[in-house]
């Protein structure tokens, strides 16, 4: 850079505000329709998020689901990039605005679209 180089040169390009969801925030097929932007959960992750809307800590999560702590966490954070949240209170809004929890119900329930069916339920043996 020269002496002579303005502010107008050093500045960072500045980047539109995002609002669409990220690429792995995308339905992976048939989603429902109110929430667009929503992958299906887990039924470990349906019941980490309900946890997490009723405000129960993380070392009480773990006992119930009969995870370690760090489990707990490692899954929060990976809703918290799913939904685009910066933390767990971001995430609880995120879900409800996006129509996966249940709305004038205490305590919040994920809604039954939005649970991943649970492989090998339903198959016959031959």
């Amino acid at each position: 850079m020269t002496p002579s180089a303005t502010s107008e040169e050093i500045k960072p390009a500045q980047r539109p505000p995002r609002s669409e969801p990220a690429d792995d925030a995308r339905p992976a097929g048939g989603g429902p329709a109110g929430a667009a932007g929503v992958r299906r959960l887990t039924a470990v992750d349906v019941r980490i998020l309900e946890g997490v809307a009723v405000g129960t800590s993380t070392a009480r999560l773990a006992a119930s689901l009969y995870l370690s702590r760090q489990g707990i966490e490692y899954r929060i954070g990976l809703m918290m990039r799913r939904f685009q949240a910066a933390n767990r209170s971001a995430l609880v809004s995120r879900a409800h605005s996006l129509g996966v929890l249940s709305v004038g119900a205490w305590p919040p329930r994920v809604l039954p679209e939005f649970l991943e069916p649970e492989k090998g339920v339903g198959r016959t043996v031959p």
